[in-house]
This record gives structure tokens, sequence and C-alpha cells, in this order.
């Protein structure tokens, strides 16, 4: 290797500095070790950045759109820059709105919301809960879980060619997949919405945090993300899109701050005035905290550069794919095939083992974490694995004893913080358990397999 290739690795291969990256964990054979994070998908550890920044306004927090005093109008400057900085990073038209949410399941169920009155809905079953469910009060058309991204395409054009066309429509799709990291073709599916006069909304809970996303280059009607996805803080999120659904539904929320004007009216009762602006659908005092600290989050993924963490990323996964396809007994879960673009997420199953089972000895034995359950995507899970539809399961270990067969599999997920170190280890832990067995036996306790003591 030259020193200009060795140089080009190194770089690839630096983690961004994450909060937690020095915690050590005990183990059940004794003795601590660097606890190795691989839920990425599930909330990814904030970065060190964000952090930082977040720490640096602290001291000048103040109400926001509420007070004429200075730290109250600085807040008001940075709540509202955030709105400017993450709209910037999402690249949105002009005219789009962005408004802050709790999450990317707030975000939908907000637009679900907003939905113009007879609106067809169109969704995979493929979906995190997130996006499967908030249409339950809009007329729903559920589309089976496609085994290529051109099936997905076409797909979607039957169903589309078979509506009403006089009616409003709005299509559902995530950007990557939160059980087998795999890419959708959103831009594909977004052009085949617009051309059956539907709208289209992106859930990028998983994408954002590992590819650019551009509301313009993908020609999306509305995206949604989450915050803690995002390497910012639990409790925010995004919905940014088109004005026009949002200024005419009736506010997300009502209360202070929605309103521009309330007044009494002569039978008693109030009269309101709806704002227009994002403000109509973020009632109450703000998360001031949590919207900077996603603008905070956007600037340091951006200032980083999408090329260099997604290069890098794709180095970890092929780590990954590589120790995995080494172990017979395990099998990776995934709807296009081994050779579609994910991004780091993987799912898998263990011959033999109980998935709870086995993440726990990972947790227990080698200090890992990874998520084990349906990953709140029943429908997909259930597909993947080949269960009849009635099959036991839940979102979260099921109730079944260390080596029992059960409804769940295994998700190990990592992202821009994740040391060459940590997947090497995973891949590791998993071809000891699976030659050697557990070291420590397991119970089942409210639900979570856990170390028997």
């Amino acid at each position: 290797m030259s020193v200009s290739t060795a140089v080009s690795v190194q770089s690839v291969c630096a983690p961004l500095p994450v909060l937690g990256r020095d915690v050590t964990v005990p183990l059940v054979t004794g003795g601590e070790v660097t606890y190795a994070a691989l839920d990425y998908a599930a909330s990814a550890p904030a970065l060190q950045r964000v952090w930082d920044d977040v720490a640096a306004y602290a001291p000048y927090y103040g109400s926001v759109h509420r007070g004429a005093g200075y730290l109250s109008q600085l807040s008001t400057d940075l709540f509202e820059n955030a709105r400017r900085t993450v709209a910037e990073f999402l690249d949105c038209r002009p005219d789009d709105q962005l408004v802050f949410t709790r999450s990317t399941t707030d975000s939908l169920n907000l637009l679900a919301r907003a939905l113009p009155t007879g609106c067809q809905v169109f969704v995979f079953e493929t979906e995190h809960h997130a996006s499967l469910l908030p249409w339950q009060d809009a007329r729903v058309s559920y589309l089976d879980a496609p085994r290529t991204p051109g099936q997905a395409v076409r797909t979607l054009e039957r169903a589309l060619a078979e509506r009403d066309p006089h009616g409003p429509a709005l299509v559902c799709v995530t950007g990557a997949s939160n059980v087998t990291g795999e890419l959708w073709p959103v831009r594909e599916l977004a052009a085949v919405a617009h051309a059956h006069g539907a709208r289209i909304v992106l859930d990028a809970a998983q994408l954002a945090p590992h590819h650019p996303v551009s509301v313009r280059d993908l020609d999306v009607d509305w995206i949604a993300f989450s915050g803690h996805k995002l390497y910012a803080p639990f409790g925010s999120g995004v919905l940014a899109g088109r004005a026009d659904w949002l200024r005419t539904a009736e506010p997300y929320l009502a209360g202070g701050g929605a309103s521009r004007r309330v007044t009494r009216r002569e039978d008693g009762g109030v009269a309101v005035e709806w704002h227009e602006s994002a403000a109509r659908h973020e009632a109450g005092s703000p998360n001031v905290i949590g919207a900077y600290s996603i603008a905070a989050a956007c600037k340091a993924l951006t200032e980083a550069g999408f090329e260099t963490l997604v290069a890098r990323e794709r180095h970890l996964i092929a780590k990954v794919r590589e120790g995995l396809a080494e172990v017979p007994e395990v099998r990776v879960l995934s709807l296009f095939g081994d050779d579609a673009p994910r991004v780091g997420v993987l799912s898998f199953v263990v011959e033999g083992w109980n998935s709870s089972h086995f993440a726990a000895a990972l947790s227990a034995e080698y200090g890992i974490g990874v998520r084990d359950g349906l990953f709140c995507a029943h429908p997909l899970v259930r597909t993947l694995l080949g269960s009849d539809p009635g099959t036991q399961g839940e979102c979260g270990a099921p109730e079944a004893a260390p080596g029992e067969k059960s409804l769940n599999a295994i998700r190990v997920s990592f992202g821009a913080g994740t040391p060459d170190e940590h997947v090497e280890r995973f891949v590791t832990a998993v071809r000891e358990l699976v030659a050697d067995g557990a070291k420590w036996s397991y119970r089942t306790e409210d639900g979570r397999c856990v170390p028997a003591v």
C-alpha cells in the first residue's frame, strides 16, 4: 500500500467524536470493556460537536417568540436560524415550510392530520410503523413488499393507475429501510407519483444520517426525520415541504403560538385566526434546544462531508457483511438481494438461536449493544422471515426462553461515530457465540432476555 493510499484509507476510517465513546460496561464473565454502541438505527449517539454547541448556548436560554428581553430575543433568533439551517441542509424549495416536531412519528402524524378530504394514501407494507400507521383516518392502500427496486416502482405505478384520478393522493415511502438498511428508489417513485397526480412524503429517518438528502433533487413533496437518528439529543424532529396542505389544515395542536388572534364572539364562544406559517403547527413553547441541536448536527455532517462519511460507512458495511458471510448459521435479511446498496443497518437471524438470547449474550459477554425484535416494522420482518401472519411476535423481545424458536431478529447498525474496533469485535463475538455457545445462562424477565443470577 502506498503512502497516499494509506492516508486515504485512514481518513475514511476516522470516526466522528460522539458522546459515550469511552464509556465502559461490566461483563458477566468479569471485568469491563468499552461499550460498542451498534444500535444507531434506534438512536444514534449525539455528536460531541452538537453537545458542545448546546452547552455553549445553555446559559443564554430564554423564552421563544414571547419575550422582549435580550435572552428571549437571542433564543428566538437562534430558533429561527435553526429552521433556516435545516432547510438548507435538506435543500428545500424557497416556498417550502419547515415545522419542528418531536420525531418522525410526530411529523407523519401531523401530515396525516393535514390531508385534504377524500385523500387516498398509498404505503408499502415494508414501512416502519411511524409511516405505516398514521393514515388510519384516510383511505389507505397497503402495497405488498417488493423484491426489487424496479418492482417497487411498478407496484406503485399499477396502484396509482387504478385510483380515482380526480381526488388527492399521497404516497409514503422510506428512504432506507430500518430493518435491512436497503436504499429505496425514491426519485423514481416520486416521478411515478407525480405522473399520476399524487404527492409523496419521504420518511428519511434512516437516510438523512447516512446520505445527503435533497428535497429538490429527489423531487419529494415532504420529508420527515428525527433528531435522535441524526446524532442530536432526543425530543426533536422535522417535517419540511409543500406549504399548502399545512396552511389549510386545522392546527395539529391548539394553543398559544399557533394562534394569530383570539376574540370573544357574541354567542359567548371564541373566534380564532390561526397563523399560516410553520407556527400554525408549533403551538406551545417550542423545543429550542431540540431545534438548535438538529441544526448543529446538520452543520457538523455537512462540514465533515457526506462523500467521506459515505465512503467510511461502506468500509464498515463491507467488514460486517464479510464477517457474517463466514458464519454459515447466519442469514442476513434482505428484500432486494445481497448486492443492493444500503446504509449501515443489517438484520439477521442465527440458526438454532433465539434472537433475544443472542442479543443478550452480545451485551452481557462482549459489551456490544444491538437490537432484537421486529423493529417496529412487523409486516416487513414477518415477510423477510417467511412467517405466517398469525405467528406470535412483538416489537421488542418476545416472551420466549433462550433456545426457543420465536419471531424476531437481530439488528446491527452503525454510522459516523463507529470505530472499526466495534464492528470487528461484533464479528468476532458472532463467530464465537455460534461456535462455542454462550458462556452464561439466561432467563426471560419482563419480556427481556437477561443474564441469570
